[in-house]
């Protein structure tokens, strides 16, 4: 599939190393990985963390055409922290230049000849006019495009109508089980199972699919009107970076590939404990590896 992934590329600067990330970097990164065209829009800085970050993605075979360099500002960093629980918190810098990505007439034209089947965006880059601004020029350029709104809050990263405004225009909704609370009252949604949860998001949007990832517990997937619970897999967690990102490229690969719901959703579960079972956002990993996790759980298949 040709799949258009735009938002931030960033610097995680952890406590003793520093990884290149962004989810739709990493997305992008691990749908490319799992066999498909991936064009990755985006921008950095003219300096030595957006040069490396260039030399990175084409080091993965990703092409940097459509990431811009910006002399205005700076390549986007995080601040990577951790809880007693394990889980990443963030400490966001901007404005960067991220914030800013810019196509030319003949950009636009080789992200739309063929078409795109795909398109993935998030919450942080949107709250950005400029980077909003050229979201929804794509997203009207592209009108046969599925879209794939990776919910992803941040604190004090986002506002409750570009939340809505996202959701609306999006064919496949997924978020975080700690999101919940958060999107509830973003959506005017009263305390329900998770179930109703997922329902009643996929009517007031219109949705073909919403997903709730729940950590080790695996995950929730609403598809048309299926709706299951599927277990998680048994890891050694090296740290949780970026395995939500490849959960989502291994859900857009097994939904894009019209796969039935609990496959989609196992599949899905084996990517991302993969990936939280080793260090970095985006750790080399195969297929077969992945699929392998189930001879470790041979209760989770």
């Amino acid at each position: 599939m040709k799949i258009l992934s735009l938002g931030e590329i960033l610097w995680d600067i952890l406590p003793q190393s520093a990884h290149l990330g962004g989810a739709p970097y990493n997305f992008a990164l691990h749908a490319h990985n799992l066999g498909h065209e991936v064009c990755f829009v985006s921008a950095v800085g003219n300096d030595q963390r957006g040069q490396l970050a260039l030399e990175q993605m084409k080091a993965a075979n990703l092409t940097t055409r459509f990431v811009s360099s910006s002399s205005d500002y700076p390549t986007g960093t995080v601040a990577v922290s951790f809880s007693g629980s394990g889980g990443p918190q963030y400490q966001i810098h901007r404005p960067v230049a991220y914030d800013f990505p810019s196509l030319g007439p003949a950009d636009m034209d080789a992200l739309l000849t063929p078409p795109p089947q795909w398109i993935y965006y998030g919450t942080l880059q949107q709250t950005s006019a400029s980077a909003y601004e050229l979201t929804m020029r794509l997203l009207a350029e592209a009108p046969t495009a599925r879209c794939f709104y990776d919910v992803n809050l941040r604190v004090d990263s986002y506002k409750p109508d570009l939340v809505r405004d996202l959701a609306h225009r999006a064919d496949v909704l997924k978020l975080s089980e700690e999101e919940i609370p958060a999107v509830q009252k973003i959506f005017g949604i009263s305390d329900c199972s998770l179930e109703q949860f997922c329902r009643t998001i996929a009517r007031l949007f219109h949705l073909e699919a919403v997903c709730v990832t729940r950590g080790p517990e695996g995950c929730s997937l609403l598809l048309k009107d299926e709706f299951l619970q599927a277990p998680g897999f048994r890891i050694r967690v090296a740290d949780t970076i970026g395995a939500g990102d490849a959960f989502s490229a291994a859900l857009v690969h097994g939904l894009g590939a019209g796969w039935p719901a609990r496959q989609v959703a196992i599949f899905a579960n084996q990517v991302g404990a993969l990936i939280a079972s080793r260090a970095g956002g985006a750790p080399h990993w195969t297929v077969e590896e992945a699929i392998s996790l189930r001879d470790a759980n041979p209760d989770r298949g």
